[in-house]
């Protein structure tokens, strides 16, 4: 998988479609990614004896990876990446602005 934590990303396909999002979480035996405050799910939360209330909160649940684009760093929208070897480290590339991440 060529996203990582940390990677700025276009949500492609789906309800969150067009909006763009960092990735907080890769799951790669999954091919999953989970987006900042992004394809909210509400958990009920059983409050404990003395440390924590009861309550609803909003997580964070999984994308598919197909269903992501990395964002091009120079304009933003949706390219895919190629990797290239120079002097034997490998490197990631926008394919539509070449720029070096």
């Amino acid at each position: 998988m060529k996203l990582k934590k940390g990677d700025k990303v276009v949500v492609i396909a789906g309800k969150e479609k067009g909006k763009t999002g960092t990735i907080i979480r890769v799951l790669t035996e999954r091919n999953m990614v989970v987006l900042d405050k992004m394809n909210l799910a509400k958990k009920h939360r059983r409050a404990t004896a003395t440390t924590r209330k009861g309550q609803i909160v909003d997580i964070a649940m999984p994308i598919h990876v197909s269903n992501v684009m990395f964002a091009d760093p120079k304009d933003g929208k949706p390219t895919r990446l190629k990797i290239t070897r120079k002097d034997g480290a490998r490197t990631r590339v926008a394919v539509k602005s070449g720029q070096e991440l």
